[in-house]
């Protein structure tokens, strides 16, 4: 999957601003960002439900949304609401949905048999899917969305309502089907599932703002981040937030966490600003992680922006 200068306006909101983007095929590649960044509307573009308002687009080697009708045979599309049949069960919202995509009737059943034990509904196939829990229901939307078998799979938030363990189960079928050659694209507003993630890009007001492997992004904020042990780490971190070069400090647990806007000399400063206000830490180098390049992608951004306005 390819797209180039992909912009969409809404009247006078820019909603999507000039994103290339590529996908390789059979990897999960993650869409990180806040509600409002542009992530469901790139997603609704690329699989041909939303005419873009600039910018090319190939998705399977078709042109979209010229060859949408096309496409749509050829992908999977799961959205982060249930959009099943509450008053059907759960074999029959398959069978409705192996309708829709005219498998044919020994063809749908033994795939709808298939799924009903690969994701676990052997005991439930008579069971309504309005009366299924979160994880269950995702469960079978999912199923749903792969009935046909589609060569790419886009998820739209499709965990933002389940526990922790529905998420993790979840996320190792995704595995399952990207083993199996199927390209997923998910957008998540979770840093642990994106760095789960072979590639991962983050959209921050409809711009593409990062776009790598979570090893790759993380290289690039090295001398970045750095961890202050403080007596006091809520008076530490009003002393430190005013530091010149600080973009963010985040107290985890009795520690802070402090990510800069450039490598050099953080940690003397932080030393020298704690000194000023009386306050006695530790300050020792931190690992970036995944939350620290979202931080450094979007609030750099959002500096830059003021500094040059």
């Amino acid at each position: 999957m390819r797209a180039r200068g992909l912009t969409r306006r809404f009247g006078d909101l820019v909603a999507v601003d000039d994103v290339d983007l590529t996908v390789p095929t059979a990897h999960v590649y993650g869409f990180l960002g806040p509600n409002g960044s542009g992530k469901s509307t790139t997603i609704r573009m690329l699989c041909g439900l939303l005419t873009p308002s600039a910018g090319e687009i190939e998705v399977l080697g078709l042109r979209v949304p010229e060859q949408a009708e096309r496409l749509r045979r050829r992908i999977g599309y799961m959205t982060q609401r249930f959009s099943l049949f509450d008053d059907l069960s759960v074999r029959e919202n398959l069978e409705f949905l192996a309708a829709v995509q005219d498998i044919p009737g020994p063809a749908a059943r033994r795939r709808i048999d298939a799924l009903i034990g690969q994701y676990r509904f052997d005991d439930r196939q008579k069971q309504l899917a309005g009366t299924l829990s979160g994880g269950q229901k995702q469960r079978l939307a999912l199923a749903g969305a792969v009935i046909h078998e589609p060569e790419l799979l886009f998820l739209d938030e499709p965990t933002s309502a389940v526990d922790p363990e529905s998420r993790r189960d979840f996320w190792e079928t995704l595995f399952d089907l990207a083993d199996a050659g199927t390209t997923i694209l998910v957008s998540t507003h979770y840093m642990d599932e994106a760095e789960r993630c072979h590639r991962i890009a983050i959209l921050d007001r409809g711009a593409l703002v990062a776009d790598g492997t979570p090893v790759e992004l993380t290289a690039q904020l090295e001398g970045r981040s750095v961890v202050v042990t403080a007596e006091q780490p809520r008076r530490a971190q009003q002393a430190l937030v005013a530091v010149s070069g600080v973009l963010s400090v985040a107290q985890i647990g009795n520690d802070l966490r402090v990510l800069a806007d450039a490598d050099g000399d953080l940690a003397q400063r932080i030393e020298d600003a704690l000194a000023q206000a009386g306050l006695h830490a530790g300050v020792s180098a931190s690992q970036p992680n995944l939350e620290d390049v979202f931080v450094a992608a979007t609030r750099g951004r959002a500096r830059r922006a003021g500094a040059s306005g």
